[in-house]
């Protein structure tokens, strides 16, 4: 499920707050709705008002928290499996070194006619 994110700019009677005009960033709360219905407040009438940014807020940082321990684990993992491939090689170098010791030497043979 996606979120959009919306882009808006107060009208001029409505922007006693913010009387520079600046662009102000939002989601759309129909959308946050489905995603997780307690980031929504409602008005009296139980029907989607505004999100509640401050649960976005510590909603999303629980969730970087969560992938950052991912991250951490993924990154010991390959650790580990980069230095097992570099036994592997070591094991397989000395085992083609052994092969070639045991090679036998070529047999000349001389044809007389």
């Amino acid at each position: 499920m996606n979120v959009d994110d919306v882009l808006s700019q107060m009208d001029e009677h409505l922007s006693a707050n913010d009387p520079d005009g600046i662009p102000q960033f939002g989601l759309v709360a129909e959308q946050v709705e489905k995603v997780n219905p307690d980031l929504v407040a409602r008005d009296e009438e139980g029907k989607v008002y505004t999100v509640r940014y401050e649960a976005v807020n510590a909603m999303l940082l629980n969730e970087f928290l969560k992938e950052h321990r991912k991250v951490d684990k993924l990154e010991a993992t390959v650790a580990d499996l980069v230095a097992t491939v570099k036994e592997q090689a070591a094991q397989i170098q000395k085992v083609s070194a052994q092969l070639e010791v045991k090679k036998p030497a070529p047999k000349v043979v001389r044809n007389n006619p």
